[in-house]
């Protein structure tokens, strides 16, 4: 996906774009970006709005 993400990396305690994000959606339908911190490889999450 070309679209770019921030979200809060939990071990960096900050806001980073995420590097390698993809688009899923939950088991209960929600939709997030998932993807890596490009400091610390730690997988982000973020929801994002429905369409």
């Amino acid at each position: 996906m070309a679209e770019e993400y921030e979200a809060y990396c939990v071990k960096c305690k900050e806001k980073r774009t995420m590097k390698e994000s993809q688009i899923t959606q939950t088991t209960n339908g929600r939709r997030m970006a998932k993807g890596k911190c490009p400091v610390c490889g730690t997988t982000m999450n973020k929801f994002l709005p429905s369409k």
